[in-house]
């Protein structure tokens, strides 16, 4: 077994994995040194060497892996897989550095979870007083939203030259959804026409918020955790600390427009209208919005004074769950049961694939729906030959399986993670829901761990979990998972052969 292990781990491509890992760490290195803008503006001098230490550890780890001699520079797959999964850890690792070693977050894990939720887009916080912490950290810590919206290693795909063909792997892994389709026909090209688009539409958000008198500080912050639908306030009470109405129509709106996918906004562009109106994805998303907004506008009605500031907290919510932004308005762990279990559906549920959403995404619901659909179907009518259809096109077998091998996969680990996190003896509705809105990197969930609370009463055990969640969460199980995969394999080419001389 050992024999057989080695031997796996050895036809992985390590140098193209380490140059990869080196090249985020430079990309890392040089994004770290808009905080120190920040703190040089703010005058936070004491927190410049905590910044300025990581971003040299950064710059001297990435410039030596990025230098490793690639013998073969082609990889594959479970290479490009592993490279996504490393990544995200060492990144997340690092970019905690400047919170640990400012003394503000005094615990290691506790700066990985903050890390983690922040690169993940999750929004949960193990900060119980969030005005305290210091202007840069706030930035750092809104800036990984942004950073991790679109993807980490899309970043390094957009911007630095290490490219060729086999990079789509990379994409695969790393962009959320099913599937995976270039916009053009270079990678490097597609990655870029993203990164603009997602560039575009937060420039435009942080114009709206300007526009409405909000400081440029805190417009900034918001439009990190408005794009990467992320979350993180840089208040308590989350964007509800404003009490603007203009405010929360702005965010919400582009929670929403986050929440579609990205190639939609190209097309749009190119003034081809007909793949947006015919895409099915859009439809659902719109459609399981607008109907959750009415039943939980109606249902917390006797709570509010008028049908109009009702719309106006249930709309916000419904969009920040779904989109697992996370942002807050209202403190909706004390809404009635319904709307509660509602917003609990949407953070299952999640954004389009292809946006900076999390959750299962809607093209894998309706997939799972219409897969349950054909199967009864066929229970009626066993020989009559149907195919899923999504967008007018017929979704190929290999499609099907793996989305419903997903969904598998997500009830097994909501599973395992709970039982860990079960053994700190919160309530029911808090351990699930942590878990929950972890793995669909939404944010905060029900119970203590609501809109007004944190996750900082989990024990240090849990905060591994949760972490490893988040990570599960953004890089849709796989790219995490894989790397445990020759330590889970068994070795089945012998009966694989058997069987071929029994045919």
């Amino acid at each position: 077994m050992t024999f057989w292990l080695n031997r796996n781990i050895n036809k992985l491509n390590w140098r193209v994995i380490l140059n990869m890992i080196g090249f985020a760490l430079i990309a890392l290195s040089g994004l770290l040194m808009l905080p120190v803008i920040v703190a040089l503006r703010y005058r936070e001098f004491h927190l410049l060497s905590p910044f300025l230490i990581t971003i040299g550890v950064c710059a001297l780890c990435g410039l030596f892996l990025s230098r490793l001699k690639v013998k073969r520079n082609a990889y594959f797959a479970r290479d490009g897989m592993i490279a996504v999964g490393l990544v995200w850890i060492c990144v997340s690792f690092f970019g905690c550095l400047p919170f640990y070693f400012s003394g503000q977050i005094p615990a290691l894990v506790d700066c990985f979870f903050e890390t983690v939720s922040g690169f993940t887009t999750t929004g949960a916080t193990i900060l119980t007083d969030i005005e305290s912490l210091s202007k840069s950290l706030l930035f750092w810590r809104s800036f990984t939203h942004w950073i991790g919206g679109m993807g980490v290693l899309v970043f390094v795909l957009a911007f630095l030259p290490k490219n060729n063909e086999h990079t789509m792997h990379i994409m695969r892994a790393e962009v959320p959804g099913p599937t995976i389709s270039k916009l053009v026909s270079r990678l490097k090209t597609t990655a870029m026409i993203l990164y603009a688009l997602y560039m575009a539409l937060s420039v435009i958000e942080l114009l709206f918020l300007l526009a409405g008198g909000m400081p440029l500080f805190d417009a900034l912050c918001n439009t990190f955790g408005t794009a990467g639908t992320g979350g993180f306030a840089i208040y308590g009470a989350s964007i509800g600390a404003y009490g603007s109405v203009y405010f929360e129509v702005v965010i919400t709106v582009f929670m929403f427009l986050f929440g579609i996918n990205f190639n939609l906004y190209f097309f749009l562009i190119l003034r081809d209208f007909k793949p947006i109106l015919k895409n099915e994805e859009l439809r659902w998303y719109i459609g399981i919005v607008a109907l959750s907004i009415a039943a939980i506008t109606i249902n917390i009605l006797p709570l509010y004074h008028t049908l109009a500031e009702s719309l106006r907290y249930s709309s916000f919510q419904v969009v920040s769950i779904i989109t697992t932004t996370g942002y807050a308005t209202a403190d909706f762990n004390l809404w009635p049961t319904l709307s509660k279990m509602i917003l609990f559906f949407l953070m299952v549920v999640g954004a389009c694939a292809g946006s900076t959403g999390g959750g299962l995404k809607v093209t894998r619901l309706m997939i799972v729906l219409k897969k349950i659909k054909l199967n009864v179907q066929k229970l009626w009518h066993p020989h009559k030959v149907e195919a899923i259809m999504v967008d007018g096109k017929i979704v190929d077998k290999e499609t099907v399986d793996q989305v419903m091998a997903f969904f598998g996969a997500w009830m097994i680990l909501i599973a395992a993670a709970t039982l860990v996190v079960a053994l700190d003896d919160f309530d029911f509705e808090t351990t699930l829901t942590a878990v929950y809105t972890c793995l669909g990197n939404v944010g905060p969930g029900l119970g203590l761990c609501g809109p007004t609370g944190s996750f900082a009463l989990f024990s240090a055990l849990s905060k591994i979990v949760l972490s490893l969640c988040m990570l599960l969460g953004r890089l849709e199980i796989y790219p995490i998972l894989i790397f445990l995969f020759p330590l889970l394999e068994i070795d089945k080419r012998k009966p694989v052969l058997r069987r071929r001389r029994e045919d």
